[in-house]
């Protein structure tokens, strides 16, 4: 429909997180490049940012960059007690029919992680949406898996990654030990104008378009509406297209961003 109006061979603004699509801000940047040292050294890793911020797509450029040494395991849905998440991981780590009992549970990771020490692999284990981890109890089965040690050098990585109020949870003095396992926290912040603008035009050219398809005076709409928010720019320039097309325009401008925003749901 509007792709080919637009000259675009794919969807510019999808949802989906592909890091072909990764616009890198100066904080998508410092962000990167922090959690693959983290991950190189299997440190603990916190990452938060608002909803739609891009912190899961940093995640799978983070393990399309580090390689085939790094197995990374997600956990999608932290909403777990600390043995459902212990047989996630194992599953993660290839355990065929992890234990229910916890100490032969541990056991089969730990068998599982230094076998993949000797192949020369690191597992990585990302937390996604970790604001939702619902106890103390399981902030202390993740604070407890980099125990798993040999000599000097952690035998696993792990990434958390959450919305802002992840910070405020963790402020708390009974999180004080996980708190001190936390070598690199980074805050995700949304784009500004400037970025605003070659986020759209950077996702327009990836998607086989040309830049300059929304005018100065749309990007400023857009980036207000957006509060520069990856994702609700998302929705907001996928609609605008869609009404551009609809009115045979060949350049987003202002008056197109505002009636794709009014139907938006607030």
């Amino acid at each position: 429909m509007y792709k080919s109006f637009y000259g675009l061979t794919e969807k510019p603004f999808s949802k989906t997180p592909d890091p072909r699509f990764l616009y890198m801000s100066r904080g998508h940047r410092e962000a990167l490049a922090r959690l693959e040292y983290a991950v190189e050294e299997c440190e603990l890793a916190l990452l938060t940012g608002d909803i739609g911020c891009g912190k899961t797509t940093i995640s799978r450029a983070l393990m399309d960059r580090m390689g085939d040494r790094y197995h990374f395991l997600f956990v999608f849905n932290p909403r777990l007690t600390a043995d459902e998440l212990l047989r996630v991981i194992a599953s993660g780590l290839d355990v065929g029919s992890p234990s229910h009992a916890k100490d032969e549970l541990l056991k089969e990771i730990t068998t599982a992680l230094y076998g993949l020490h000797r192949e020369g692999r690191v597992p990585v284990v990302v937390i996604d949406e970790a604001q939702m981890i619902p106890d103390r109890e399981l902030f202390d089965e993740i604070r407890l898996l980099t125990n798993f040690q040999l000599d000097d050098q952690n035998l696993v990585s792990v990434i958390l990654m959450g919305q802002p109020e992840l910070r405020g949870m963790l402020a708390s003095p009974v999180y004080e030990p996980f708190r001190q396992r936390i070598s690199l926290n980074f805050h995700l912040a949304p784009l500004g104008l400037d970025e605003t603008m070659e986020y759209l035009d950077f996702r327009i050219c990836a998607a086989g378009g040309s830049p300059g398809l929304f005018s100065p005076d749309a990007v400023q709409r857009i980036y207000e509406i957006t509060a520069g928010v990856p994702r609700r720019i998302n929705s907001l320039a996928t609609n605008a297209l869609l009404v551009g097309y609809g009115r045979d325009a060949t350049w987003i401008d202002s008056s197109v961003v505002e009636e794709a925003a009014e139907e938006l749901l607030p």
